[in-house]
């Protein structure tokens, strides 16, 4: 299994029945794919709907945050951004899953720019990092340099401080209660002495660490 499908895999067992949540672009995006037996949640884009689901016929003018082409679900609904932007920022997301160029120990993400490199925009990042009731980051556990991506202080601009309730990497998933960086689930192939050689961020280890579930 590819280190994005086990990501993704892990992510759509924290949605619960009712959710409503936003996916943001890339390896987000598949945790639709899995979601568990019985699990109904409605998924919201920044963009302007409520509903989105299953490409069935394409159509241009229908694509998510990303651009990608999307589909709707029975109920669905369009708006204009204003009002998309206004269940966002109302607190009326129930959880955000967003892709990370670094998190630090102090649940601070930075997932929006590359110092140097030219990008178009924050998009819907900063909004939804705040406004979500749980921002969960879906990322692989290193970049593509071999570089940590879990960090002692992001070194990026930030996009929101103090505001990652979870990360789910291919290797760990880590929680931040209490101002602190748990390690709760270890991939089975991996020792915690292994894992933090990669990981700068420092972090305690749960009593009841448990291995991280592949299926």
């Amino acid at each position: 299994m590819t280190a994005k499908a086990i990501i993704a895999r892990r992510v759509a067992r924290e949605l619960q029945d009712g959710d409503v949540v936003n996916l943001g672009i890339g390896l987000p995006t598949r945790v639709a794919d899995y979601l568990p037996p019985g699990i109904q949640v409605t998924l919201q884009s920044e963009n302007g709907f409520l509903g989105l689901g299953p490409v069935t016929e394409e159509n241009a003018s229908l694509v998510n945050a990303g651009g990608q082409p999307c589909g709707l679900t029975p109920g669905a609904a369009m708006f204009d951004s204003a009002f998309s932007f206004a269940l966002i920022r109302g607190g009326h997301i129930d959880v955000c899953v967003l892709g990370a160029l670094q998190v630090d120990e102090l649940g601070n993400l930075a997932n929006w720019v590359i110092p140097g490199k030219m990008v178009p925009g924050m998009g819907g990042a900063m909004d939804l990092v705040v406004g979500a009731r749980k921002v969960i980051i879906a990322t692989e556990h290193c970049a593509k340099d071999g570089s940590a991506k879990l960090l002692r202080r992001c070194t990026f601009p930030l996009t929101a401080q103090g505001k990652v309730a979870m990360v789910v990497t291919e290797h760990a998933v880590f929680r931040f209660t209490d101002g602190r960086m748990l390690l709760t689930e270890i991939n089975p192939q991996l020792t915690v002495a292994q894992l933090r050689e990669m990981t700068l961020a420092r972090f305690e280890v749960a009593a009841d660490l448990t291995a991280l579930r592949f299926d």
